[in-house]
């Protein structure tokens, strides 16, 4: 967007654990103080209707629990602004409150960015406008991960660690309760019951790995499961993610789907959505991967079973899948030609 369209960005800058954008990379950035409201999860953002006058079009992604874009909403339509908001959208677990103040939000605007057919699909049904609805995905890295793609080639790292070629699970990102990695550990814990031996390896950390080293060591698995740790060398991971034959969420896989897909790697998940974040979408059953009963330890095992059990010999034309549904979908050229096209429409109507 700093590259190709002319526009300017407003960051909210808040209490975080998590690293933050480095905002002089930018043409023309500003960091506004983010204010949580009370102890809920409401909160505004200071100065944004100050300095957002003048714009012919405004993209906001602060989101409907923040006082401030509801203000900049009412006040772009005494402007004669064009607010687009940029969101989820639509879950399918949203209670009437929810949906209420979605709807009343969207109403304000002139249209709506969600990240996936999903959320559109949904919000039709619920009676949105499909004409202010604009899937456009999500993405990473795109250009220096696929510098590194282009350069992988296969390596014996796990053959080396593991002592076997038993197929390698994948999971990278932190290692957090959401992500339900213990049923991952029960997973291949009957798996091996049954006489089906499955390398594990988890590259991350988080609130949970001392609860899963312990799973781990009470099942004698230590020799299947490899506690990688945190790695922010993406040379590193594209190696590891690409010599891979399966990333596994139990829980929700969100962005770790198109990380593990850009390397090649399918992926499995469970199958409730309303809990996923968008980017399950990119999981093709059968094609770039699959999914599980949500919740079931057997439900698991078999979808990981029966995944190998039919694609063990065509690891390469999955892999080709998974490169095309990044390269088709999920990536930063495919947003901006999307955004274009949106305010192109908008600005001449």
């Amino acid at each position: 967007m700093d590259e190709q369209m002319n526009c300017d960005f407003i960051f909210g800058k808040g209490e975080t654990t998590v690293k933050t954008f480095d905002i002089s990379l930018l043409k023309n950035a500003k960091e506004v103080p983010l204010l949580p409201i009370g102890s809920g999860r409401w909160y505004k953002m200071k100065n944004v209707i100050k300095l957002t006058k003048g714009y012919d079009v405004v993209i906001d992604d602060m989101g409907i629990l923040c006082t401030t874009s509801w203000y900049l909403a009412i006040v772009a339509l005494f402007r004669g602004q064009k607010i687009l908001l940029w969101s989820h959208g639509w879950y399918g677990r949203e209670g009437f409150l929810k949906k209420w103040m979605k709807r009343a939000y969207s109403a304000l605007t002139r249209g709506m960015f969600v990240y996936g057919n999903y959320a559109h699909d949904l919000m039709i049904e619920n009676g949105f406008d499909p004409q202010k609805l604009h899937v456009i995905h999500n993405s990473l890295d795109y250009d220096s991960q696929l510098s590194l793609r282009n350069k992988m080639m296969f390596s014996n790292i796990y053959k080396d660690h593991f002592g076997n070629d038993a197929p390698v699970l994948l999971m990278i990102g932190r290692l957090n309760l959401r992500k339900h990695l213990d049923l991952l550990i029960l997973a291949i814990d009957l798996l091996k019951k049954n006489e089906s031996v499955f390398n594990v390896i988890l590259i991350g950390t988080g609130e949970d790995e001392s609860t899963l080293k312990s799973m781990v060591e009470e099942r004698n698995l230590e020799n299947q499961v490899w506690f990688y740790g945190a790695c922010y060398d993406e040379k590193t991971n594209a190696e590891l993610i690409y010599n891979a034959d399966m990333c596994v969420v139990p829980g929700d896989i969100g962005l770790t789907a198109i990380h593990a897909m850009m390397f090649g790697c399918p992926c499995i998940s469970h199958d409730y959505l309303p809990n996923q974040g968008p980017e399950f979408e990119a999981i093709r059953p059968g094609i770039t991967g699959d999914f599980y009963k949500h919740g079931s330890v057997e439900g698991l095992a078999d979808c990981i079973q029966n995944w190998f059990t039919s694609h063990c010999a065509n690891r390469e034309d999955v892999r080709m899948n998974c490169f095309k549904e990044v390269d088709e979908n999920w990536n930063p050229h495919k947003q901006i030609k999307i955004l274009k096209n949106v305010i192109n429409e908008y600005e001449c109507s």
